[in-house]
């Protein structure tokens, strides 16, 4: 496979934040070049007419089996949003509902510019998030919630089970095409320490990832503080849980050691501000952070505490809000749209391949319309793709080469059929229900 795409601006979004203006050419499902006038050779030409070309988002915290929960778990803080509605709604999920959960999830995302992600299960039918995920074509690295302390809403499991179906799922689906496996352990209330060391060790045998919550809500800390004798990151970081290969959602609630552990261990931070806005959970201090060197990218959380899961949402907030809390620019637009892209790519462990526009890098794009109402007449593309672009300007997303989302329309599967089913499975689990 050969395409040139010609006459576009291409945010490389590389360390110097470039803008080309020129033609992209695509082998093999990999970006070949990017200049000005590129020969055509033997390839099929696409027009971009001038349009703006990203590279494709990656959404580094998501929980796919929740899609099908949006809008029933409204006006709780964490704690009560988990244990009244969402941890009962996942214990009535079976495999058939949990894949039109993803498949809804998985074209919201690829409607909006999402091309990978990391998610995390909840303590079944697992697989049923890998079959939409590769069906769908997205990069995906998943991973069951891993749960062994009991709690009213009976989503547990005893840890060598919990444990063992984890391990066997990562011997299934673990670097199967674009799919990986995350080790996923829900966060520590609902952890042993013996769950929580197992499952590091099992990931780290794999070269999988490991993916938790940690530090979202006061509420959340005092039980860790209660079980533990510690502060969060510092207990995670007391039994080997921070690293490069960890990936902590959240983070609001940090003091400053936590802040150089997280730096000095190279974790990934996934900051999720729309959910940690409805939940009213806080502001994490993303401008600190970053400045202390924490690697920091995004996420939308999942569908019931945010309601949307759209990247361009993310990066507007994600901007807003510090420019709230500490003043217009303190967080820039170009600082967002790393978060969104490299810094993204980097922590699901796409780093290498993923995450901006270079030769040898993946052709994963976003092609965005500068003359969409809601965009026009800005000419800076980094400025509006933070604060005024929106899914509706999209014109297209492109996985590995291939169009995978035109003119509004997901092309791997019937969006109708797929909002059609989900209506009809979240009946089934809400029949389901005590």
């Amino acid at each position: 496979m050969h395409r040139l795409l010609r006459n576009g601006c291409f945010v490389t979004c590389d360390s110097r934040l470039g803008i080309v203006r020129g033609d992209l050419r695509i082998r093999d499902g990999q970006i070949r070049e990017i200049d000005a006038g590129l020969a055509p050779e033997d390839a099929e030409i696409v027009e971009l007419n001038g349009a703006w070309v990203f590279p494709g988002f990656t959404q580094s915290h998501v929980h796919l089996c929740q899609t099908l929960f949006r809008g029933l778990a409204e006006d709780r803080v964490l704690l009560d949003w988990l244990s009244e509605r969402i941890w009962p709604l996942e214990s009535a999920h079976d495999s058939e509902s949990m894949y039109w959960s993803a498949r809804l999830g998985v074209s919201e995302l690829l409607l909006g510019g999402t091309t990978s992600l990391l998610d995390m299960g909840t303590l079944q039918h697992t697989d049923a998030l890998f079959q939409a995920c590769e069906e769908g074509g997205i990069r995906a690295a998943i991973g069951r919630a891993l749960m062994d302390r009991e709690n009213d809403a009976g989503l547990s499991a005893p840890r060598e089970e919990n444990l063992q179906g984890a391990c066997d799922e990562a011997d299934r689906w673990h670097e199967k095409g674009r799919l990986r496996y995350a080790f996923a352990p829900r966060f520590v209330p609902s952890c042993t320490e013996e769950l929580l060391v197992e499952a590091l060790d099992a990931a780290r045998q794999r070269g999988c990832l490991i993916h938790t919550h940690a530090s979202e809500n006061e509420a959340e800390l005092e039980l860790v503080r209660a079980m533990t004798g510690q502060e969060n990151v510092i207990y995670l970081h007391s039994i080997g849980m921070t690293g490069p290969d960890v990936c902590l959602a959240h983070c609001i609630h940090l003091n400053e050691e936590e802040v150089a552990l997280l730096a000095a261990s190279g974790t990934h931070l996934l900051h999720c501000p729309s959910s940690n806005m409805k939940l009213g959970s806080g502001v994490a201090r993303i401008p600190e952070l970053l400045k202390a060197r924490v690697r920091v990218s995004l996420g939308s959380d999942g569908a019931p505490c945010n309601n949307r899961l759209d990247m361009f949402t993310e990066m507007r907030l994600a901007a807003l809000l510090q420019a709230q809390r500490a003043g217009p620019g303190a967080l820039s637009a170009g600082e967002v749209l790393h978060m969104a892209t490299v810094a993204g790519a980097e922590a699901v462990g796409l780093g290498a391949t993923c995450g901006s526009l270079a030769p040898g890098r993946c052709a994963d794009l976003v092609v965005v319309d500068p003359d969409h109402p809601g965009v026009a007449p800005q000419e800076d593309p980094v400025v509006s793709a933070v604060f005024a672009a929106g899914r509706e300007a999209i014109l297209s997303v492109w996985i590995a080469g291939e169009k995978v989302v035109e003119d509004g329309r997901v092309l791997c599967w019937d969006g109708a059929e797929t909002a059609r089913e989900a209506r009809k499975a979240l009946k089934r689990v809400q029949e389901r229900l005590p």
